[in-house]
């Protein structure tokens, strides 16, 4: 009987430790309804996860990761949504907390459910702090025509089952840190200033640009200085620059400079605000080291116009704002170097996309023999 009993403890750890997550389920067609965008950004790392076209069963999806610290709050946004036709169900969220590779009751971090179209769902949530350390996976699904709570290994017909690679971390202690938002912004006397900091660690997504982490400056005007310049040269990674009013009107940006692509640099005007915020991100999601320099700069006309030029929204969806200061002329490319687009443009135009695919372009301004070339993002 002892023995018998051994034996039957030894085969219960055994497939305890060859334990696997089910992934027999999810749909069985790509077609209709199918989680849209997934985006969370952790401690370090960030995951955004476009989901169409649809996947049949359960896809993996490893080319992002975030880590996330235990005892601490993050926030993700889902869009569920389709490929196809619009048809109601639910929709659910789990994080495999204790690493046992079931997603359990108690791991849901946030549901839904309804009609399609719907909102972008928020989910706000606290890692416990008895979370097990090391690699874990989060599961997304959508499952057309059903109810919560969902079964997470659950077959039907249409919807979606996406896992993450997610890392659970170490609490890390963010009370030292500053400048997540405008209302916690570092402030900024006097220029120059010059500041080396990091994005990858306690930041969260709160400028309306890309859902990489960004850090907040509150910097101070002297009216007697109408041009200030906002550098990131020298970054370790591709960065992006928002400058923003005391009311949050964005006033400009830049994702690539001329000098120093793919970090970005800008030059802008000051009159009238008693002080601006400048936004340090990375393009898309990206993090790591930068540096920041601020100081006050004299251009010639033709110069300030360029380097004050600014694409905004970005990412656009149907159109965008070029806050360019002279009359020139527009050129838009796809990666493949092809001109899906052009026109003579007066000051501070708006130009239409709608008719563009969603992805990457190059946005190139030409004035007075003077080229600038930006980055822009379509996304519908």
């Amino acid at each position: 009987m002892r023995i018998a009993t051994l034996l039957i403890i030894a085969l219960a750890a055994s497939q305890h430790g060859n334990a696997q997550y089910c992934i027999s389920g999810g749909p069985t067609t790509n077609a209709d309804s199918n989680v849209e965008s997934v985006d969370i950004t952790g401690v370090s790392g960030a995951i955004s996860y476009t989901g169409c076209p649809g996947t049949i069963g359960v896809q993996l999806y490893t080319a992002q990761t975030t880590s996330l610290s235990r005892g601490n709050s993050f926030s993700m946004d889902v869009q569920f949504g389709t490929c196809g036709g619009n048809y109601p169900g639910a929709g659910q969220v789990w994080i495999d907390y204790n690493q046992n590779s079931t997603f359990e009751a108690g791991e849901s971090v946030g549901t839904w459910s309804g009609s399609i179209p719907t909102p972008l769902s928020t989910f706000n949530f606290t890692v416990p702090v008895t979370a097990a350390l090391g690699a874990t996976r989060m599961r997304v699904m959508q499952y057309e025509s059903g109810s919560l709570p969902l079964d997470p290994c659950a077959s039907f017909t249409w919807g979606s089952v996406t896992d993450f690679n997610v890392t659970i971390v170490e609490g890390v202690n963010c009370s030292g840190y500053v400048g997540d938002d405008m209302s916690d912004a570092i402030p900024i006397g006097t220029l120059p200033y010059t500041d080396t900091h990091s994005n990858a660690v306690c930041y969260s997504d709160q400028n309306a640009v890309y859902p990489s982490p960004d850090v907040f400056y509150k910097v101070s005007t002297d009216p007697s200085e109408p041009l200030m310049r906002a550098s990131l040269c020298g970054s370790s990674f591709d960065t992006y620059l928002t400058i923003l009013a005391p009311n949050g009107t964005v006033i400009g940006g830049n994702d690539d400079a001329t000098a120093c692509a793919p970090q970005s640099e800008l030059i802008f005007g000051t009159t009238g605000y008693p002080y601006v915020y400048v936004v340090v991100e990375g393009w898309g999601i990206q993090t790591g080291d930068y540096s920041l320099t601020l100081d006050y700069d004299q251009l010639d006309i033709d110069e300030h116009a360029l380097g004050n030029m600014s694409i905004f929204p970005n990412p656009a969806s149907t159109n965008f704002l070029l806050n360019n200061d002279t009359h020139g002329d527009l050129v838009i490319q796809d990666m493949r170097g092809n001109v899906v687009y052009s026109a003579r443009l007066t000051p501070f135009a708006n130009v239409s996309i709608d008719q563009l695919s969603d992805g990457l372009y190059f946005v190139t301004f030409t004035s007075n023999a003077l080229s600038i070339t930006k980055k822009l993002m379509k996304k519908s």
